[in-house]
């Protein structure tokens, strides 16, 4: 079985097609600690033997915007606010819709976008939904190591980018 596949068949698979978005989103949530730096979560899913690590990840509803997606997903998986700092990136990547077990958005369609963002949270402490078993804290260099898929790597490159760019470094 495909990476991809078993990494979100189930998720999926359970969902309902007909209010499903031909769109993904990613999400990297990150606090500024005042002695360690920039921190980033990372979160362990658990619906896959190894156990990967990731950012937030979704798919959009119905007529969700990204925006709207990123920001119901962090809520869902993560309890993080509607009302956070959301960071648009520029990072995207696609996924073959043959991912997607029981989604049908039309035989024009191949792939669907991914779209990034980073989120800005208060405090360390985030509540996990049941996709995942665990999270951490860490540095860049450490999320870089532990992130599976480029994607998450480029968007967190980014990411770290642009915050370190308006700390003035």
């Amino acid at each position: 079985m495909h990476l991809w596949t078993a990494a979100v068949e189930r998720v999926f698979t359970m969902a309902d097609s007909s209010s499903r978005a031909p769109f993904n989103v990613l999400v990297l949530p990150f606090l500024k600690d005042t002695a360690k730096g920039l921190l980033y979560a990372v979160f362990r899913r658990q619906d896959v033997d190894s156990g990967y690590w990731q950012g937030i990840t979704g798919g959009g509803e119905e007529k969700e915007t990204a925006l709207e997606a990123a920001k119901r997903e962090s809520n869902e998986e993560a309890g993080i606010e509607a009302e956070s700092r959301f960071i648009p990136l520029d990072s995207t990547t696609t996924i073959p819709v043959a991912e997607f077990r029981g989604f049908r958005w039309g035989r024009e369609t191949y792939v669907i976008p991914e779209h990034c963002f980073g989120v800005e949270v208060p405090h360390r402490v985030l509540r996990l939904s049941h996709e995942h078993v665990e999270y951490r804290w860490v540095a860049y260099e450490e999320a870089m190591k532990l992130f599976r898929w480029d994607s998450n790597r480029n968007a967190l490159w980014e990411l770290n980018q642009r915050l370190l760019r308006q700390a003035g470094h």
